[in-house]
């Protein structure tokens, strides 16, 4: 039997990966998941409950009873999915400054990472699945049938989140700043680090519209199970 087709997209913050891999998930009729909204889920969670981040004992804790259910959008207000904690919704609250500006040290936390490990890789499906981070080609599915790392200059990044959250353009020295530092942590935690696979194809998407990309990343894709199939004897697939 074929294993399930999963897409890997991974990158720094802004670059556009959840926003592709929606699109494209729902083109191909995938499985979109978006790994980071549940280290944002868990911030929320910690914030809540007042937990010192640097302590690892009380970050296993929370994780080991914590409750995240992430669902299709079950509204068109700006989400890409719904988010539960513990059966309330959070979609909008794991975007908020207070949780962007402690989201970094929540996903280095081993405890955590290892904690939410298994409940990713369960995330597969058969139809096909497209899952989003910064550690999906690397650590969370390294066998993946396509692995693309997608990434942007600090400023086009900065310019996006500007527009996202909308802030005023003055604040986008700042943001870039937040991005740029955000980088930073991510690259150099000792836990499943930012970085690009060796078997992944770099996608910059500075200067493409989201189509283009969008495009870009699917004529890879298929590009990659004609391959596929080619080598298992079986008929090349035909554009949808």
């Amino acid at each position: 039997m074929t294993k399930p087709v999963v897409l890997a997209i991974d990158g720094p913050a802004g670059a556009g990966k959840s926003t592709v891999a929606e699109r494209l998930a729902r083109e191909l009729d995938y499985f979109y998941f978006d790994t980071g909204v549940l280290y944002r889920a868990v911030a929320v969670r910690a914030l809540d409950c007042d937990v010192d981040l640097g302590d690892e004992a009380a970050l296993e804790r929370l994780v080991r009873g914590i409750d995240i259910q992430v669902r299709p959008a079950s509204a068109d207000d700006g989400r890409q999915v719904d988010v539960l904690l513990e059966g309330r919704d959070v979609s909008h609250e794991i975007r908020t400054p207070r949780v962007d500006a402690v989201v970094s040290r929540v996903a280095a936390s081993p405890a955590v990472r290892a904690g939410l490990i298994d409940l990713q890789r369960r995330q597969i499906q058969g139809k096909g699945t497209i899952m989003a981070g910064r550690d999906i080609g690397t650590i969370v599915c390294p066998d993946a049938e396509l692995k693309i790392y997608l990434t942007a200059s600090p400023r086009e990044r900065a310019n996006r989140r500007m527009r996202q959250v909308g802030a005023a353009p003055e604040q986008l020295d700042a943001i870039q700043g937040a991005l740029e530092e955000r980088d930073r942590l991510d690259s150099s935690r000792e836990i499943a680090p930012l970085s690009r696979a060796a078997d992944a194809v770099d996608v910059d998407t500075d200067g493409r519209s989201i189509d283009e990309v969008v495009q870009l990343v699917r004529d890879l894709l298929e590009r990659r199970l004609g391959e596929r199939d080619s080598q298992n004897g079986a008929p090349a697939r035909e554009r949808e």
